[in-house]
């Protein structure tokens, strides 16, 4: 019985987070784009939520979340406040409230995703460290998607306007022993889950990044 209201919970989770998405790239594409950008916050909070929620089984993940949001603060804090690791850039308006210039919706976000990507390495790689490279190589990947489209969306921008070398460079190394530490502990997650939130980021901003001159003209 427990089984099944844990997988039907699971299947509701992944519902919501396909809607919210779906309505998101319409929303921002063909409606209130203002509203529908202002809802970040919300959409972020709830996914972290729900990816809490369908973790709950497999305790280690808190740990992660806890360290991933508390590395990832203190690294975004030293390259907003002093261009360290990531560049010179600012946080725009759009992810909510800032601590010492960075949202906090940043540090959930790094946690989000240092979970989401661990989960899906751990059952598509192999050994630890290819493990390891593949969650690191993934969260690159959607960095990678975000980066020119996130001044239009006023998440951030850098300084020279395009999001240098380093700051792949240093979401690497800041990645890196977190996905370690993910992988260390073993976790294992019952569901896809995190697969579904990783594979709808992706293609949430995948489909923002082909239409960014609709993008930029909603906004």
């Amino acid at each position: 019985m427990i089984k099944k209201t844990h997988l039907q919970f699971h299947n509701v989770a992944i519902g919501i987070i396909w809607l919210f998405h779906l309505c998101g790239i319409l929303g921002i594409l063909y409606g209130d784009s203002q509203w529908f950008v202002g809802a970040t916050p919300l959409n972020l909070s709830l996914c972290f939520v729900l990816l809490m929620l369908t973790s709950r089984h497999a305790p280690k993940v808190y740990l992660v979340a806890l360290i991933a949001f508390i590395v990832g603060m203190v690294a975004e804090g030293l390259g907003v406040n002093y261009g360290l690791i990531f560049g010179h850039y600012q946080y725009g308006e759009a992810l909510g409230w800032k601590i010492v210039g960075v949202p906090f919706l940043i540090g959930v976000n790094w946690a989000i995703l240092v979970i989401c990507c661990g989960a899906i390495a751990a059952d598509l790689a192999g050994n630890f460290f290819t493990k390891v490279l593949l969650g690191v190589g993934l969260m690159l990947l959607l960095d990678f998607v975000i980066e020119p489209i996130a001044p239009i969306l006023d998440f951030w921008e850098f300084t020279e306007g395009v999001a240098p070398a380093q700051n792949y460079i240093g979401w690497f190394a800041v990645a890196l022993p977190l996905h370690f530490l993910y992988q260390s502990l073993k976790i294992e997650l019952k569901g896809n889950f995190t697969h579904h939130l990783f594979l709808l980021q992706v293609v949430f901003f995948t489909i923002l990044l082909l239409q960014i001159n609709t993008l930029q003209n909603a906004l």
